[in-house]
């Protein structure tokens, strides 16, 4: 599960509901800092489990850089709605359609960025219509399934959500997860993390959970088709990651001929791990992308 630093938006972010063809989605939108010439617009994709939030840290540095950032909660995460159990509302053609629709309502061409999950949702839009981006990041994020380890986990909770609710599965997230991870620090505005993170589990459906940790276990290698677009591509990821290995991330940005970078000291989740690292990466990209 990532772990946001921080569930309360950075100095000048807003946190409201995008309009959109599609419904409405929640947002934490960044405005570039106070001075600074304006370089583009960013659409930041959470991964399974996560939220908006994740990007927190990302949010100060890339407006420094000139950059707009505006991280969504996907359908049925956390504060967007969706269907409690209804598994097809969360098809990923479905979700990509999503997607385009909130590049739509963000008025100019966006660079678009998935971790994790949010990234195979992204490659899924971008190959259903490349034009409302300038460029497309994948944040750990790798051509296919998830590595064995990963999908047994998964599998062990959709057998979980089949029986238990989301608050009993919460229960028995926590009871497995190590001392240093359960006492955790608290956060400014009077809620510790427990708080927050379990209350972003309890918001986000079961339905969303189980039909995309289904497409994880189960995405076809997609990269050829992504290469055949003209759009620049960039991998990133930390330096270790047992979701998707780090040589798979490598050969996948090699066939999309797309730039790599990998986030020393960081795993799978560079935004939180190493965010002043990863923003400097992030941007340098996305200052040489064509208009």
């Amino acid at each position: 599960m990532s772990r946001p630093t921080t569930f309360t938006p950075p100095p000048g972010a807003r946190a409201y509901p995008l309009r959109t063809a599609r419904g409405e989605f929640a947002v934490v939108d960044a405005p570039v800092a106070a001075g600074v010439e304006p370089r583009g617009t960013v659409l930041l994709l959470p991964g399974f489990t996560g939220s908006k939030e994740d990007f927190n840290p990302l949010h100060v540095p890339l407006a420094e850089r000139g950059y707009r950032t505006v991280a969504v909660d996907g359908r049925g995460q956390f504060e967007s709605a969706g269907p409690e159990w209804d598994e097809s509302a969360y098809a990923q053609e479905e979700l990509a359609r999503d997607v385009l629709a909130q590049a739509a309502a963000l008025g100019e061409p966006a660079h678009l960025l998935g971790h994790s999950l949010g990234g195979q949702i992204a490659r899924a839009a971008v190959l259903l219509d490349h034009t409302p981006f300038r460029s497309l990041t994948l944040m750990s994020s790798g051509p296919a399934q998830i590595s064995a380890s990963q999908r047994e986990r998964v599998k062990l909770l959709r057998d979980a959500l089949a029986v238990l609710s989301m608050a009993e599965v919460w229960e028995a997230i926590r009871a497995m997860e190590p001392p240093e991870e359960t006492e955790a620090p608290s956060l400014d505005g009077g809620l510790d993390d427990r708080d927050d993170l379990r209350r972003r589990w309890l918001d986000t459906r079961p339905a969303q959970l189980l039909a995309t940790g289904r497409q994880l276990c189960t995405e076809p290698d997609r990269v050829a088709e992504l290469a055949a677009l003209p759009l620049p591509c960039h991998v990133l990821s930390g330096s270790r990651d047992d979701t998707w290995p780090l040589p798979l991330l490598d050969d996948m940005a090699a066939r999309l001929g797309a730039r790599r970078t990998v986030i020393e000291d960081a795993e799978h989740s560079p935004n939180t791990d190493r965010p002043l690292d990863t923003a400097r990466a992030l941007a340098g990209f996305w200052d040489g992308a064509p208009d």
